[in-house]
């Protein structure tokens, strides 16, 4: 069901919306969100391809990259709070890709399913292009959503799943360094640190 479906019972106020984000590994990037009061679930999958029913083995060969679907009560976490923890994830300097992993499949995107979505978007991206954080410009582009795919289940809650292998494929890549001190200048809290693993 859409928002709007979702908000049918409410007098039309939306109960559930969806927030798509790409911004490299999936691994890494979905576990934050799932730490937020009023994130319903988080879901690892592909999207902005031209191949239908993507696999892990084939999505990058049809154009997909990798991406977190967020759905999310707006009557208990705003749209911005979500962009603030997805910026703090990623370099949106880079368009080739993400620290360790590289190419189209890691690149970075906010998909966007609304208006309102958009010019959030657009805001938080000049908001931070603004506060001179990065020394190049911002290359994260503000995109209409696309079609979402799931990832294969393993994917799903990997950090839980298989919460050795995920500490070592963090802690593997702490010592390349972190994503410009943007987290930490914004809110206390370390970005995500630069992976280098083989995956």
């Amino acid at each position: 069901a859409n928002a709007a479906e979702n908000g049918a019972a409410n007098g039309g106020k939306a109960t559930e919306q969806r927030a798509l984000f790409a911004g490299g590994c999936f691994w890494c990037v979905a576990p934050p969100f799932t730490r937020i009061d009023g994130v319903l679930s988080v879901r690892s999958g592909y999207a902005g391809g031209t191949s239908e029913n993507p696999t892990y083995e084939n999505y990058r060969s049809g154009g997909h990259i990798e991406v977190v679907e967020v759905v999310y009560d707006p009557a208990r976490v705003g749209y911005d709070t979500l962009l603030d923890v997805f910026w703090r994830q990623i370099d949106p300097t880079d368009e080739g890709g993400q620290f360790a992993d590289r190419g189209r499949g890691y690149t970075t995107a906010i998909f966007y399913h609304s208006e309102e979505q958009r010019l959030l978007a657009e805001q938080s991206k000049a908001s931070l292009a603004a506060s001179n954080i990065f020394q190049k410009p911002l290359v994260t582009p503000i995109l209409p959503a696309p079609k979402f795919y799931p990832a294969e289940d393993y994917h799903q809650e990997y950090d839980r799943k298989n919460p050795f292998r995920y500490k070592m494929y963090r802690a593997g890549s702490a010592a390349r360094g972190s994503c410009s001190g943007f987290g930490k200048t914004r809110t206390g809290i370390s970005p995500r640190k630069k992976r280098g693993t083989n995956r």
